[in-house]
């Protein structure tokens, strides 16, 4: 734990004078927002030890749990995930990350303890909301398929390129956090409605590796995959807050609930911990417990 906690330290300090001097926020403000990240820091630590670096989504939202749990209102649940945003979007102009954990995170409302997970019945009427008469339709239809049946982030899908289709196989090898590749199954309704969208990519004049394009011929970036989810979401009739975690989050509870081990979703998931990998689960205590004990090494 000292080595992550100098790291918080030593990127907090810098945080701080960014945030005064060029940020140019009132000496209250600053006091405020330090007091918050030495909070939510010191969660992060004692809960999984990992430096800023590798907080992922999951992380934040269950510390705006336990802020919840222990009574905190909700302005200051505002007010502290507003200062997590800014933590991070310093590190992304800092090149720290790539991509923020706490980009698509809304401050909880009374009784949200987790994202919402949909079923199975709602993912179908999401994709099925796409018109796939249009080139468009026909791309959207095939990223929500390869979104969902592989349990990919965002920033994996928007990055996925040509060369790490293996459909012959029957795998994608998706590069994750910290450059970090896995192989990941991929199901064949998925991989015919991606055959189907090559098609009409081919026509396309384009030197981009990656396997999504936008209108331009350009890689889609997340908020665009954010936008299209929503959408296609309003047109199904759903009203639930969704967004491309919530598809991952989905995929993973509903492999837990088919019967996969926690281990196995770590491994679909790419998670290194399996104690993130828990936070997907809406299990109860007893089986997670009797699910990692059977998967422990002798």
């Amino acid at each position: 734990m000292a080595e992550n906690s100098k790291k918080w330290e030593e990127i907090s300090r810098r945080y701080r004078t960014h945030i005064r001097l060029e940020k140019r926020l009132s000496e209250n403000t600053v006091t405020a927002y330090m007091r918050d990240l030495r909070q939510f820091a010191h969660f992060v630590l004692r809960t999984w030890d990992v430096a800023p670096r590798h907080v992922e989504a999951a992380m934040i939202e269950r510390y705006l749990q336990r802020l919840y749990e222990q009574g905190s209102e909700k302005t200051s649940q505002a007010r502290q995930l507003s200062g997590i945003k800014s933590f991070f979007n310093f590190l992304l102009l800092s090149d720290i990350i790539d991509s923020s954990p706490a980009e698509f995170i809304e401050a909880p409302t009374t009784g949200r303890h987790l994202p919402d997970v949909l079923s199975t019945g709602e993912i179908d009427r999401i994709i099925a909301a796409v018109d796939t008469s249009t080139v468009k339709g026909r791309r959207d239809s095939a990223m929500l398929e390869v979104l969902y049946s592989c349990g990919l982030r965002v920033t994996e899908l928007v990055t996925l390129r040509m060369s790490d289709l293996f459909f012959g196989e029957g795998y994608l090898r998706v590069t994750g956090k910290g450059n970090k590749q896995r192989l990941v199954p991929v199901s064949s309704v998925a991989r015919d409605k991606v055959q189907i969208y090559l098609e009409d990519r081919r026509r396309v004049a384009t030197d981009a590796e990656a396997v999504f394009l936008n209108n331009r011929g350009g890689a889609l970036t997340r908020v665009m995959v954010f936008t299209i989810i929503r959408q296609a979401a309003a047109r199904a009739g759903i009203e639930k807050r969704i967004s491309p975690h919530t598809f991952r989050h989905s995929f993973a509870t509903h492999l837990l609930e088919g019967g996969a081990s926690i281990r196995q979703v770590q491994e679909m998931l790419g998670h290194e911990s399996i104690i993130t990998t828990e936070i997907y689960t809406h299990l109860n205590e007893a089986h997670l417990l009797k699910t990692v004990e059977e998967h422990l090494p002798l």
